[in-house]
C-alpha cells in the first residue's frame, strides 16, 4: 500500500527496538553468523495497548508457522513493567474498553473474522459479539464503554441482465463474464476487489445487531489512487458521534489522494463535511473536550510528494490551521494529551523515529531522542505510552515511555533473544555523502561480522521502493543476512525518499528515474573509495520501486557484476494498464501517453535495454497486481533478444514483493546471492 502523503509503490512493514550494538561488538568462541535457517524461528511484536490505568500491556506477537508457509499471530498480555508476559488468546486488533475492565478483539469464528469481548477479571470470560458476512476492521469503542464501532464491506450487486436461455438439467456451461465498469477493479493482495462500499457500524458492547451507520455510494477511509485500506476515524467524548476521513464525491473513482474529514450522527446518519478545502486530510483525533480535531493533512497539489503535517480545527469545521510550523516532516500516531493542550505524534527524520508533541496553541517539540525507529501506539491516562522501537543490532520490541519523563524509554519484550544470543551481527555505520547539485544524501553501509579493513568485499547495493519511500535505522534480517555471508551492504536514501521534507522528496517529480540515479552511484563512488571494496564483485538490485532504479542503473552504467532486479517497473506506457494504480503513473507526467509518449518513453528502462551488459535476475510474484508480471516478461524477452545473460523466477502464490511467505522470503535471499556468485568472477564467496 501506499504512504498516506507520499506514493510509493510499496512499502514494507517493519515491527521495531533500540539498540546500542552489544551484539555486533561482542564476540565470544561460541558466536555464529545469521543464516536464513534463523528466519524460521523469527519473531515480531506490534499493535501494543495498555490499559487505561498503566498497570497492564496487551500486544500481538508473530511467529513462523513452518507447517503452513505463513505468519501466525496471538495476543499476549503482560504486566505495565514487563513482568508476567503470558500467552491471553488467539485474535488481533486488541483494544481496552475505556473503564479498563474488557477488551474487544478480532478472531474467527465458523470461518469468518468476528469481534468479540473478553473480561479481563478472574473468570476471563468470552463473548462473540457479533455475526457477519463481511470482515470488520478498525475496531474502537465508545467513550461510554457501551458501543463498539467497525468498519465493513456493503456489497452490491452490478451484474449485467441478459436473457439467456435456460440450461439443460446437469450442463456444465461457462460461468458469465466478470463485468469491469471502474477504473479500480483490482487491487494487490486482493485480486479483483468486491463490489462493496466500505461504511462505519455499530454494535452493543454487550451483543446484539450490528448498524450501518453511514450511507451511500461512497467508501469510508483515506484511500490512495482509489485503493481500499484502513479508516481513520474518532468518536466525539459524548459518545453520539463519529468523526472519520474519505472522499464522498461521486467521481470517486478516478480520485488520485484527495479525501476529507467528515462528522456522522450515529443515531440519526446524519454527515457533514468538515474541511473547508480540497487536500489529503486523514485520521482525526477529537480532543478530550470535543471542540477540537487534530488531523494530518497537506493542500491538495499535484506535487509527486509533499509531506502531510499536523493541522488542527474546530469540530464545526472552522479554523483549519497548520500547526506543526516549519517541521515538514510527515506526522503519524496522534493521540490527545488528557488536559486537551496538544496530541503527541510521531515523525521519520533522517532515516529515525521518535515521539513529538504538537500544541494546540500553535507549534511543536521534540520529546524523545535516539538514533531508532520508535512508534507509540497507545497511552494510558496517567501517561504512559506504549509502543515498538527498533535500532541497527535489535529488531522490534515492545517498549514502554513515561510521558512526564520521556528520555527514560524501557525495553519491555525481548522476542529474539533466543535466536540472536549467540549470533555475531555486522557493523553499521552510517554515512552522509554529496551528490549532484551539492545534494547531500543519507545511506548506511552494513560490514562482514568479522570485517579486515585490509582485504577486499564484495558490494551488494540494495534499493528501497517508492519511490516516496525510505531506509531507516531499524533491523533489518535481508541486509545483516547479505553481510553475514561476506558481502558488504549499502543502501541509501536518494533524493525522492522520505523524511527529509517536501523539497527533497519532490526532487523527482516529472523526473523518475533522473537524479536519485546520481545519489546511488555517488553512494557507490563513496564507499569505493574506503579502499575495501572489490569493484569486481559489485551487485545491485531492489523491488518495486527498487525494481525500477535496478533495471535503470544497468541501463546507464556496466560496473556491477550481476543485477537482481525484483518486481519493476521497466515501461511507463504499458505499465499504465497492467497495474492496481494508474492514477499514480499519471501523476508523474504531464500528459497523458496519447498526448505527448515521449516523456513516458524516456523515464523508461526497456528504452536502454540495448545498453545492459549486466547479468540480469528477474523475479517476481505471479499474483502481482501492482507491478504485474507483463513488466518482467518485458524486461526478460529484451535482454534474451540481446544476449544478455538473464533468468525469470516467477514466484508462486505471490502478490508485489516475493517475500511475503517465510519459504519465499529465505526462497528470495538464496536466489540472489547465488546468482552474484555465480557472475561474481574469481574470488566469488561460497
Amino acid at each position: 500500500m501506499m504512504r498516506p502523503f507520499g506514493p510509493t509503490i510499496a512499502t514494507a512493514i517493519a515491527l521495531v527496538v533500540l539498540g546500542s550494538g552489544p551484539l555486533a561488538a561482542q564476540e565470544t568462541p561460541s558466536d555464529s553468523l545469521l543464516t536464513v535457517q534463523h528466519y524460521l524461528d523469527w519473531e515480531q511484536v506490534g499493535d501494543a495497548q495498555i490499559s487505561p490505568d498503566g498497570s497492564q500491556i496487551i500486544f500481538a506477537r508473530r511467529w513462523v508457522n513452518q507447517q503452513e508457509d505463513r505468519w501466525d499471530s496471538a495476543l499476549w498480555l503482560m504486566n505495565a513493567d514487563g513482568t508476567k508476559q503470558r500467552f491471553l488468546i488467539k485474535g488481533g486488533s486488541p483494544r481496552w474498553s475505556p473503564d479498563g475492565t474488557r477488551i474487544a478483539f478480532i478472531t474467527e469464528a465458523d470461518g469468518k473474522a468476528q469481534v468479540f469481548v473478553r473480561w479481563m477479571d478472574a473468570e476471563g470470560a468470552v463473548s462473540q459479539v457479533t455475526r457477519l458476512d463481511e470482515a470488520p476492521g478498525a475496531l474502537a469503542w465508545s467513550p461510554d464503554g457501551k458501543w463498539l464501532s467497525f468498519s465493513m464491506d456493503v456489497p452490491y450487486d452490478n451484474a449485467w441482465k441478459i436473457s439467456m436461455p435456460a440450461a439443460p438439467v446437469g450442463a456444465k456451461w461457462t460461468a458469465a463474464p466478470r463485468r469491469v465498469t471502474d477504473l479500480h477493479y483490482r487491487q494487490d493482495r486482493a485480486g479483483f476487489m468486491k463490489l462493496a462500499y466500505t461504511h462505519l457500524f455499530v454494535v452493543p458492547a454487550d451483543g446484539g445487531t450490528a448498524r450501518q451507520v453511514t450511507h451511500g455510494e461512497f467508501d469510508v477511509g483515506a484511500k490512495f489512487d482509489g485503493l481500499g485500506g484502513g479508516v481513520g476515524y474518532d468518536w466525539t467524548p459524548d459518545s453520539r458521534s463519529l468523526v472519520f476521513d474519505g472522499y464522498l464525491e461521486a467521481n470517486s473513482d478516478f480520485n488520485y489522494r484527495n479525501s476529507d474529514i467528515h462528522i456522522v450522527d450515529v443515531a440519526t446518519g446524519q454527515m457533514k463535511k468538515l474541511t473547508p478545502r480540497p487536500g489529503t486530510w486523514a485520521r482525526p483525533a477529537v480532543s478530550p473536550d470535543g471542540k477540537t480535531i487534530a488531523l494530518a493533512g497537506q493542500d491538495s497539489s499535484r506535487k509527486s510528494y509533499k509531506t502531510g503535517e499536523l493541522y488542527f480545527m474546530g469540530i464545526d469545521g472552522n479554523n483549519l490551521r497548520l500547526a506543526s510550523a516549519d517541521l515538514d516532516r510527515d506526522v503519524g500516531g496522534m493521540t490527545w494529551a488528557q488536559d486537551g493542550t496538544g496530541v503527541y505524534f510521531s515523525t521519520e527524520n533522517h532515516g529515525a523515529s521518535n515521539l513529538y508533541f504538537g500544541a494546540l496553541k500553535g507549534g511543536y517539540r521534540q520529546l524523545t531522542t535516539g538514533n531508532h525507529m520508535l512508534g507509540i501506539s497507545s497511552i494510558s491516562k496517567n501517561g504512559i505510552a506504549v509502543g515498538t522501537r527498533s535500532a541497527y543490532w535489535e529488531p522490534g520490541d515492545v517498549v514502554r515511555v513515561a510521558l512526564a519523563k520521556p528520555a527514560d524509554i524501557t525495553r519491555l519484550t525481548d522476542v529474539n533473544s533466543d535466536v540472536l544470543g549467540r549470533i555475531k551481527l555486522g557493523e553499521v555505520e552510517e554515512l552522509w555523502y554529496t551528490s549532484s547539485g551539492g545534494a547531500r544524501v543519507q545511506g548506511w553501509v552494513i560490514k562482514p561480522p568479522h570485517f579486515d579493513r585490509n582485504k577486499k568485499y564484495p558490494m551488494i547495493m540494495e534499493i528501497h521502493g517508492g519511490p516516496h519511500g525510505s531506509y531507516n535505522v531499524g533491523f533489518n534480517f535481508m541486509h545483516q543476512n547479505f553481510a553475514a555471508n561476506g558481502n558488504v551492504v549499502l543502501y541509501v536514501n536518494p533524493r525522492g525518499s522520505t523524511g527529509y521534507g517536501t523539497a527533497f522528496g519532490n526532487a523527482i517529480e516529472r523526473a523518475y528515474p533522473s537524479v536519485d540515479y546520481d545519489d546511488l552511484i555517488a553512494a557507490v563512488d563513496t564507499v569505493v573509495g574506503r579502499g575495501y571494496i572489490d569493484q569486481s564483485r559489485m551487485y545491485v538490485g531492489g523491488c518495486s520501486g527498487g525494481g525500477v532504479l535496478s533495471s535503470w542503473v544497468i541501463g546507464h552504467t556496466t560496473r556491477f557484476a550481476a543485477a537482481a532486479v525484483r518486481c519493476p517497473v521497466i515501461d511507463w506506457l504499458s505499465f499504465n494498464g497492467h497495474t492496481d494504480i494508474p492514477l499514480f503513473t499519471d501523476n508523474f507526467f504531464d500528459k497523458p501517453f496519447w498526448e505527448d509518449p515521449a516523456p513516458w518513453l524516456k523515464q523508461s528502462s526497456i528504452m536502454y535495454v540495448k545498453n545492459v551488459k549486466t547479468p540480469t535476475l528477474l523475479m517476481t510474484g505471479e499474483l502481482d497486481l501492482r507491478t504485474p508480471m507483463p513488466q518482467s516478461e518485458e524486461y526478460f524477452a529484451a535482454l534474451k533478444q540481446l544476449k544478455v545473460p538473464t533468468e525469470l523466477l516467477r514466484f508462486a502464490g505471490e502478490y508485489h514483493g516475493t517475500g511475503s511467505k517465510p519459504s519465499n522470503f529465505i526462497r528470495t535471499q538464496l536466489y540472489m546471492m547465488s546468482w552474484y556468485q555465480k557472475w561474481g568472477g574469481k574470488g566469488a564467496t561460497p
